[in-house]
């Protein structure tokens, strides 16, 4: 990997998690710096939900699909240009490393941009990822709902000539087999320490 692109990652990392931050406080999930422990504690709760998309296999998939375990979840789209692929290369690592352990962990990978990400499209693109790791999508209004529900930010941004692209959260949810949020992934600290974060979600030793 080349010197230019590692820079324009960690830009687009720093970006995403500035982009997280702000719609967290904005919505009340972080709190402002006079903000109390239990306010935050209580707002966090308010993470997760009921929903209803489509899957990358064109089958309806609901937060019946997950009850009673524990999953990770990241908000994208296929024509992301460095942030979804690397997130979905390194969430394909962790679960390499994870082996079986990961077969009780669904990783689910949400579109933001349902207009162009159909159902085929997220199976050719999830193709070069593990290939346990779900795509869903939806009608614009199902996909609006969703990240609602898990307090996510995302906006469509003209780029001129009839294109555009999504700026959107950037963070992996972890989430309990209770269905609430319990953290999220940070893609700056180390494999070990991601790996750690996912064995505990699991409920297994490290």
């Amino acid at each position: 990997m080349t010197g230019l692109r590692m820079l324009r990652i960690a830009l687009w990392g720093a970006i995403g998690l500035a982009g997280v931050a702000f719609a967290l406080i904005s919505t009340g999930l972080l709190p402002k710096p006079d903000a109390t422990p239990d306010a935050t504690t209580a707002s966090v709760k308010e993470i997760g939900g009921s929903f209803r998309l489509t899957s990358h296999t064109g089958k309806p998939f609901s937060d019946a699909d997950v009850k009673g375990r524990p999953f990770a979840l990241f908000f994208g789209f296929t024509s992301c240009p460095d942030v979804c692929p690397t997130t979905l290369y390194q969430l394909s690592g962790l679960m390499q490393k994870l082996g079986q352990e990961a077969d009780r962990m669904p990783v689910l990978f949400v579109t933001v941009d349902p207009e162009r990400d159909t159902p085929e499209q997220l199976a050719s693109y999830l193709s070069s990822f593990d290939s346990r790791i779900v795509g869903l999508t939806g009608t614009l209004s199902e996909v609006d709902a969703m990240t609602k529900t898990f307090r996510a930010y995302y906006r469509k941004v003209d780029i001129g000539d009839g294109d555009y692209t999504m700026d959107h959260t950037a963070a992996v949810y972890l989430m309990g087999a209770d269905g609430r949020f319990v953290a999220t992934l940070d893609p700056h600290e180390a494999e070990s320490a991601q790996i750690g974060k996912l064995r505990r979600l699991l409920g297994t030793s490290l």
